[in-house]
């Protein structure tokens, strides 16, 4: 009961945030003149930033990479555990276009912040959604703004990580972009999937890897480019959870 109740409490923070925010992304967004919105979008990402702030119970750590430059664009990369992700990536003091998808663009409020954040949406019911999407992001990474994939696609329901999809990886090379990996661990205690009730406690971890160039390789290399980004990742949740790499990787049975 006492949970629920704080989770009440929390939402209702939220809520309010997200009331108040609209209207400062909409002047914001009304005199930004980037042709990537930067502004814009960086201003949305303090939304989540405050977020992950209103729960006194969310324990966060960030580590890592620090010398970024978020005008020399990147495509990052992060595993998927909740929806708590995103208002903990938020933290980090840079503006990337989320690839998302389509039906959180039609959420009230948060759904036309991100429009006018002009975040990517992926329609996963198309059978050309790659096409549009690689349009989108290759406008961005022109205009000097990263794209942010979740390579996994959908959240983990457990935990492990679930296999990764080849199109970040694709693109970084083709279009001769850095990979910059991103690893989270402790969300899934946050706000665990299909419930809208908040742990009690949760330590969250964010990671920012080092970059990995992508001038040296083909297109034929984009396999192993996603294989040793998905073990560098791998290799540190397993460091952090004390537990084998074959435990927390999904595709081994």
């Amino acid at each position: 009961m006492r949970e629920k109740l704080f989770s009440v409490l929390i939402w209702t923070g939220i809520s309010l945030l997200v009331i108040v925010w609209l209207p400062m992304v909409a002047a914001v967004r009304l005199f930004d003149r980037d042709p990537a919105r930067y502004r814009t979008g960086r201003f949305f990402r303090k939304l989540g930033n405050a977020i992950s702030r209103i729960n006194p119970n969310w324990k966060i750590t960030i580590e890592g990479w620090k010398q970024i430059d978020d005008r020399n664009p990147y495509i990052i990369v992060c595993n998927h555990l909740s929806n708590a992700d995103i208002p903990l990536i938020s933290n980090l003091p840079w503006e990337m276009k989320w690839v998302a998808k389509k039906e959180l663009f039609d959420v009230p409020l948060l759904g036309w912040m991100m429009k006018m954040a002009q975040d990517i949406s992926v329609d996963r019911s198309s059978s050309t959604k790659r096409i549009g999407v690689f349009k989108q992001c290759t406008y961005y990474l022109k205009h000097n703004c990263s794209v942010m994939f979740f390579p996994e696609g959908t959240r983990s329901r457990d935990g492990r990580m679930k296999k990764f999809s080849l199109g970040a990886f694709d693109l970084a090379i083709k279009k001769n972009i850095p990979i910059l990996p991103l690893v989270i661990d402790g969300t899934q205690d946050c706000l665990p999937k299909k419930t809208w009730v908040f742990t009690s406690e949760a330590y969250v971890n964010l990671k920012v890897m080092k970059p990995i160039p992508t001038d040296n390789l083909s297109q034929d290399d984009s396999i192993e480019l996603m294989k040793r980004v998905r073990s560098d990742m791998l290799a540190q949740l397993s460091e952090w959870r004390n537990q084998p790499v074959t435990s927390i990787d999904a595709t081994i049975r």
